[in-house]
């Protein structure tokens, strides 16, 4: 905490209480804190202090506010190109623009045979499934499927995904990722799913799946993300290695 006093402004100490109390973990990545009137009465200061300490707080990058739901701990920032692991969802958020996820799922349930397998973890052992619709300009343009061993992150039920990337979730628990296994088809959706995407069950879309693995080689997740080909497309780069190839 930086050196501050009782004779400091009211909103200064208010920000370095709440800035400890970030770097402390007690307010978490991902989590919100006390409401205005909750602070405002616990440190018995006004509105305007209270604003100017949580403004101050968001101008720095440590918290971030969301209109009708509160203010956010926004935790470290990392940067991700498409060469890089982070998934079809995260590329599109990190590219820019008017994007906006919409979650029709967000559960714990058994892994069963099949994810156990791809997750390399026990049939019985409990895992986390999200599935989110990333639209763009206010159209649906990804339907992703995630299916995470709730040992990875045993704390997600306490973070807004609307809000935060998952793999910022990751780096906050501390998972570096080290490779992932991608495997690109061409598919159709069942019914539930093309209305989801606002596309005709006969339509044709991409399907990408991908496990990927952390540094110390433990399956982290598994995903499988539709995309409509008439939104997106995927780019790929490389470059010869073999002079006698050219």
């Amino acid at each position: 905490m930086r050196e501050i006093s009782y004779k400091s402004p009211l909103y200064i100490q208010l920000r370095e209480v709440i800035r400890s109390k970030i770097e402390e973990e007690e307010y978490l990545p991902g989590t919100a804190i006390p409401s205005e009137n909750q602070l405002m009465e616990t440190y018995g200061l006004n509105r305007v202090s209270v604003r100017s300490a949580l403004a101050a707080l968001e101008f720095e990058g440590l918290l971030k506010s969301v209109q009708g739901k509160g203010v956010f701990v926004a935790g470290p920032k990392a940067k991700r190109n498409m060469d890089t692991l982070g998934g079809f969802h995260n590329t599109m958020r990190q590219s820019g623009g008017n994007t906006a996820t919409r979650i029709l799922n967000k559960t714990l349930r058994q892994a069963g045979p099949y994810y156990a397998r791809l997750l390399e973890i026990s049939p019985e052992s409990t895992i986390w499934f999200i599935r989110r619709v990333e639209n763009t300009a206010g159209e649906p343009v990804t339907l992703e499927e995630l299916y995470i061993p709730y040992s990875v992150v045993p704390g997600l039920e306490e973070v807004d995904i609307k809000l935060f990337s998952i793999y910022d979730i990751y780096q906050w628990n501390g998972i570096v990722l080290g490779e992932g296994h991608q495997t690109l088809r061409i598919t159709r959706l069942p019914p539930m799913l093309a209305k989801h995407m606002d596309v005709p069950p006969e339509q044709a879309v991409m399907e990408l799946s991908c496990t990927t693995r952390d540094r110390g080689g433990r399956v982290v997740e598994f995903s499988r993300s539709y995309v409509r080909n008439d939104k997106a497309e995927f780019v790929v780069h490389f470059r010869h290695t073999n002079p006698q190839l050219v």
